[in-house]
């Protein structure tokens, strides 16, 4: 059993490098800098998030740090708790681990771990997103779809998230809404939009947070061209519907959960 968990953790530090240096590639414009965070779950009921002021383009096996969800969750559910006790935590895990001190996001991170079937979470600030997160209309994110192969990667409902400080507080929030999010829709968003902030991605698995992100970062840049040419069309309810169950689109929606990281993020992690 040890045997596997070891494979098992082993499998899940590749897989999260590979993430971070792919939606830290410079090119891409989803972060710059040290901006941006990842986490994935770990075999033991622990996470690896990105330690803070790394930069995830360059991140390597030592950037992440090993922290107890249960631990983190224990903290955001007392109403007694503070930043103090946060920084305890962190303080904690970099000691222990003779690694970089985790992100202020990990609480963040912890809360959507949590929820069934969200396995690696990425967090980034994209140009094009964040064009409209710090926009009078912000709201458009999650006012409708645009295009089919939005609704078969994203979803048909993003949540959005009204600014607030992150760290403790924005946990606390993003852990109320999402809890009443999963008995609306029973099941977790695709997306959560944090105004004046960025996005985080949840998927099953790193290559899902991946996909996740590409496709919210083309559906804004889509709308921010639509805007331009006389405003945002959406499509009408009952073809976004019929996009989000029909058979040929829930067959292809399982093929990309079940497909690998590319080959060529798995030679950058090698090479």
């Amino acid at each position: 059993m040890k045997a596997n968990t070891e494979v098992a953790d082993a499998a899940a530090v590749e897989q999260i490098v590979i993430l971070s240096r792919q939606l830290g590639d410079p090119g891409l414009d989803y972060v710059i800098l040290a901006e941006g965070n990842t986490s994935i779950r770990t075999a033991d009921g622990r996470m690896l998030v990105k330690a803070s002021g790394v930069n995830m383009a360059g991140a390597t096996a030592a950037d992440f740090v090993p922290v107890g969800i249960d631990d983190l969750l224990e903290v955001i559910a007392d109403p007694a708790s503070d930043d103090v006790d946060v920084d305890r935590l962190f303080s904690a895990a970099q000691a222990a681990h003779g690694r970089g001190r985790p992100s202020v996001e990990a609480l963040l991170h912890a809360v959507c771990l949590e929820l069934p079937g969200v396995n690696a979470v990425g967090h980034t600030h994209p140009i094009a997103v964040n064009g409209i997160l710090c926009s009078q209309d912000a709201a458009l994110l999650t006012e409708g779809s645009l295009f089919p192969d939005q609704i078969v990667v994203l979803g048909t409902a993003p949540l959005l998230i009204d600014y607030v400080d992150p760290g403790l507080a924005l946990a606390r929030v993003v852990r109320q809404r999402l809890r009443a999010y999963t008995n609306e829709h029973g099941e977790a968003p695709k997306v959560i939009y944090l105004s004046n902030h960025g996005m985080f991605a949840l998927g099953g698995t790193a290559a899902e947070v991946l996909r996740i992100t590409a496709m919210a970062v083309k559906s804004a840049r889509i709308m921010t061209s639509a805007a331009a040419f006389g405003g945002v069309r959406f499509m009408p309810d009952a073809e976004v519907t019929r996009i989000h169950t029909r058979s040929d689109e829930l067959y292809r929606r399982r093929r990309l959960e079940i497909s690998a990281v590319d080959s060529g993020a798995r030679e950058a992690f090698h090479g």
